[in-house]
């Protein structure tokens, strides 16, 4: 099984080339370059920024050159993560309204990109209840009218306060109230510091098992590959390079290599520091795969 390794990279950074072909400054096209200088052959994108309610703006020749160098440099997948604003398990009605509009506009941008995936994490249910919580998320869903060849993933989460994701049962949860057929992301950072403990070969198996349990294999279409600098059950989320954090290189190089993983897309959201970017992380789950 082919290795798909890639990382979270900006829509915006300009390609320094002469070549007729390189996308003018600001072109989403040139997330697929930067994607190529990192060694990667898949990974995410925002499509505007993730702090702010905005529509992602995509005219048509630009989503056409995105897919003609996706497909040209790249093994695929991308995936679109949402904003951070989004909240699917808000009881807010004003909030809810937002977070509905929102997903929207990145599932038809994806479907207009020809990206396959839409990431999302479940938010906070602030007093609603997890019950409560992942009874809205579900209803959102469902509103959302999700263009053919285009799937939600929720994402798992590190748990803090009302939010929910930190549990396989939270997204098995959404999973069985919705009438929408939903994915599953899962970051290892985030389930690392949920309490899911990935720090040795052993403990991934156990964690994997217990994933498709609770979930079910199936519907794991993509890993946040993230080490952690912050242990186990802490509930904080603070990534760290690849086999450098307390996940450790034993946790994440039996990640990059279970089989039941083995083909499933890897996504990096390391931090840039310590002189090691996006590229280091690409390069450090090469040496650890074992082909």
């Amino acid at each position: 099984m082919s290795l798909k390794i890639g990382a979270h990279v900006s829509i915006s950074t300009s390609r320094a080339s002469n070549d007729p072909e390189t996308p003018p400054h600001g072109n989403i096209a040139n997330a697929v370059f930067r994607q190529t200088q990192f060694g990667g052959n898949c990974g995410q994108i925002f499509t505007h920024s993730p702090q702010v309610w905005e529509d992602p703006n995509i005219g048509e020749e630009e989503a056409a050159l995105f897919r003609e160098h996706t497909e040209r440099d790249l093994d695929g997948p991308w995936v679109i993560h949402t904003s951070y604003l989004v909240n699917l398990c808000t009881p807010k009605d004003g909030l809810r309204e937002k977070s509905l509009e929102s997903m929207q506009r990145e599932v038809d941008a994806a479907a207009a990109l020809g990206i396959p995936y839409v990431n999302v994490h479940l938010g906070a249910h602030t007093g609603a209840g997890v019950e409560g919580g992942l009874d809205n998320a579900a209803s959102v869903i469902d509103d959302v009218d999700v263009p053919e060849d285009v799937t939600i993933l929720i994402e798992s989460d590190a748990g803090a306060g009302t939010k929910l994701g930190g549990e396989f049962e939270h997204l098995a949860g959404v999973i069985d109230r919705t009438e929408t057929d939903v994915d599953v992301c899962v970051d290892t950072a985030h389930a690392f510091a949920a309490g899911y403990d990935l720090s040795t070969a052993e403990a991934v198996d156990e964690t994997v098992a217990e994933f498709d349990d609770v979930v079910g294999l199936e519907h794991l279409k993509c890993v946040h590959l993230n080490d952690s600098k912050h242990a186990c059950g802490t509930n904080k989320d603070e990534h760290a390079h690849v086999g450098e954090g307390l996940i450790g290189e034993e946790g994440m190089e039996r990640v990059i290599n279970h089989p039941d993983l083995a083909d499933v897309p890897f996504v990096l959201e390391t931090p840039t520091e310590d002189g090691k970017s996006f590229a280091w992380n690409v390069e450090r789950v090469r040496e650890l795969r074992h082909e």
